[in-house]
């Protein structure tokens, strides 16, 4: 196999405003890390990372349609850190900077291109980690969380590192809503780490972690309170567990295929009477709340008036897609928004004996939660609430999360190998 790595800094100005948390309305102050765009290519096939809580499908596809590879072969992947800009379009806030997000994506397609230049011979080598014991479900003590840790290397003939790819099932939420210092949060700890002890470009891609942070409620988030445990050094302590369990893996060769399959998918969405009243008493209520609480009940009034005014757009589906890579040994299946960790437990069931399976969440587009079935009785924030904050008409309907999974297990078989 031939593979190439590109590495670019995307770090927007100070001043922006920040994304990924409804009460946090200061915009960035400063840097504590650099946003990062990596571009790995493998043969004809690509996986994009980059540092921003989102981006929008029609984003991801400009991104994929202006590179030199196939569309169809290219994922975006966001890692998902809410220590980011506001990065997509009347979601999770705002505004965005119109001319970083145009920066940001004509780098992401230069990064791919240079990858793909400077592509060299290489093995790829793929296993699984040890549990780290850091994610924890965060709606319900015990529930299910993915403790699978995949690990890829690839190798060049002399054994040296040209890059990895680990993944982990958390959200990079360590930092809270007092933070204003720009960061890839734990993931930019894992990669740095990972890449000083392994000699090379590290990528990290978020798993199915919608419904899992290191131990705190969504509610715990709308607050801009310090938290003893939301600091950077507790974000260091984090990416150092995840970093140690993924070196402790033992990646080993397989075959040399390499091929990349997408299927579209339609997801209905469960779209909520509303009324002006509904409004109006969100209004009423945020003027008697205290400053966090006002400014998500300030949230959901906006998104109420913007669904009135538009009632007729409001019932129609969202259009995405779900794509499987094989990477030799290695199995990446990509699927967009935030998906629950079953849906990483069922895709992985179905795969083939020796595969090391990785399942992306927050990938060629991020429109909202996409719970599993059972989880609807439960309620809460991201079966109820968070398409509010995600600009979405209503929450995704009962069954999106089975739709996803039933797309993506077919096109494991039809990749090589």
């Amino acid at each position: 196999m031939r593979a190439g790595v590109a590495v670019r800094d995307v770090t927007p100005p100070l001043g922006v405003a920040m994304s990924g948390f409804v009460a946090r309305t200061s915009p960035a102050t400063g840097v504590h890390d650099p946003l990062l765009v990596h571009a790995l290519v493998v043969g004809d096939t690509a996986l994009l990372t980059v540092d921003v809580v989102g981006l929008h499908e029609d984003d991801c596809a400009r991104i994929r349609q202006r590179c030199a590879l196939p569309a169809d072969h290219v994922v975006v992947h966001a890692t998902h850190t809410h220590g980011g800009p506001a990065s997509m379009r009347g979601r999770l806030g705002g505004p965005v900077d119109e001319a970083w997000l145009e920066r940001l994506i004509s780098t992401c397609v230069e990064a791919v291109d240079a990858a793909l230049a400077g592509a060299e011979p290489v093995e790829v080598r793929a296993g699984y980690g040890s549990d780290p014991g850091v994610a924890r479900n965060r709606r319900r003590p015990g529930g299910p969380v993915d403790r699978t840790l995949p690990v890829v290397h690839l190798r060049r003939p002399d054994g040296s590192l040209l890059a990895g790819v680990v993944s982990y099932a958390c959200h990079p939420v360590v930092l809270g809503a007092d933070n204003t210092l720009l960061t890839a949060d734990y993931p930019g700890v894992v990669r740095r780490v990972l890449a000083e002890r392994l000699g090379g470009p590290v990528l990290f891609v978020t798993g199915c972690a919608g419904d899992a942070n290191t131990g705190h409620t969504a509610a715990a988030s709308i607050s801009t309170a310090p938290a003893a445990e939301r600091t950077f050094a507790e974000c260091e302590r984090v990416g150092g567990l995840v970093a140690a369990a993924a070196l402790a893996a033992t990646p080993s060769p397989g075959s040399a295929h390499v091929a990349a399959v997408r299927r579209e998918v339609l997801l209905d969405l469960g779209v909520p009477d509303i009324a002006p009243g509904d409004v109006a008493a969100w209004e009423a209520d945020s003027v008697r709340a205290d400053p966090a609480r006002a400014e998500l009940l300030r949230c959901w009034a906006g998104w109420g008036r913007r669904q009135l005014a538009a009632p007729a757009a409001r019932a129609a589906p969202w259009a995405g897609s779900v794509t499987a890579l094989r990477w030799g040994p290695a199995v990446i299946v990509a699927l967009p928004g935030e998906p629950f960790a079953a849906a990483a437990h069922e895709i992985r069931a179905h795969a083939g004996p020796g595969d090391t399976v990785l399942v992306a969440g927050y990938s060629d587009g991020c429109p909202g939660y996409l719970p599993p079935a059972e989880e609807y009785a439960h309620g809460g924030y991201e079966v109820e609430e968070a398409n509010r904050y995600y600009g979405l008409a209503g929450p995704f309907a009962e069954g999106g999360s089975e739709r996803l999974v039933a797309a993506a297990v077919p096109l494991l078989s039809r990749l090589p190998g």
